[in-house]
């Protein structure tokens, strides 16, 4: 879509003017890419870090995210029409850029939390090919009110990538706990 509008403004600007259908459509393409954006990647700023931080840590994790997205639309917001004048059409081709920045990053670094419960998100760090190595392994697992130990083996399978319970994720067929309650 970026692209799109960068070939556009590439092609179509004669001098400091463009005709009037190819405006129109560098506003609607602009216009789409904003509604896109608002429907995929933008909540995700929001999303994710609502479901990836333990429970000790979240109000601290969620700070930090709130600060640091402010922080950068901020800096977006100052630098936007600086670097339109500077870039022109190339502008589009810099933040295109990011999002592939950006899809490659989440594709490598950021786990499935699907069917996880938020208490077990130490297991889906400490799985990870990235991750495990900064996330310590935990040396109790908590399943419902209870505390259930790790024993030696549930550790080192969990530690050579496998599921606590023997599984590739450590969850049953739909998500269930292998036994244990969630």
């Amino acid at each position: 879509m970026q692209t799109a509008i960068a070939i556009i403004l590439a092609t179509g600007m004669k001098g400091n003017t463009m005709s009037s259908t190819l405006g129109i459509v560098a506003v609607v393409l602009i216009c789409v890419y904003v509604s896109s954006f608002a429907w995929s990647w933008g909540p995700l700023g929001w999303l994710i870090p609502s479901e990836i931080f333990p429970l000790e840590t979240r109000s601290a994790g969620q700070s930090i995210t709130v600060c640091t997205n402010l922080f950068f639309t901020f800096l977006i917001a100052q630098v936007f029409l600086s670097m339109l004048c500077t870039f022109k059409w190339g502008i589009f081709l810099f933040f295109a850029a990011w999002v592939v920045v950006m899809q490659t990053f989440v594709y490598f670094f950021v786990p499935e939390t699907k069917g996880v419960p938020i208490e077990e998100m130490d297991l889906v760090w400490n799985k990870h090919w990235w991750w495990k190595r900064y996330v310590p392994v935990p040396e109790t697992i908590t399943h419902g009110a209870g505390g259930v130990p790790m024993t030696d083996m549930q550790a080192s399978k969990l530690e050579n990538g496998h599921g606590v319970n023997g599984t590739a994720n450590g969850y049953g067929v739909n998500g269930a706990t292998n036994g244990h309650v969630a």
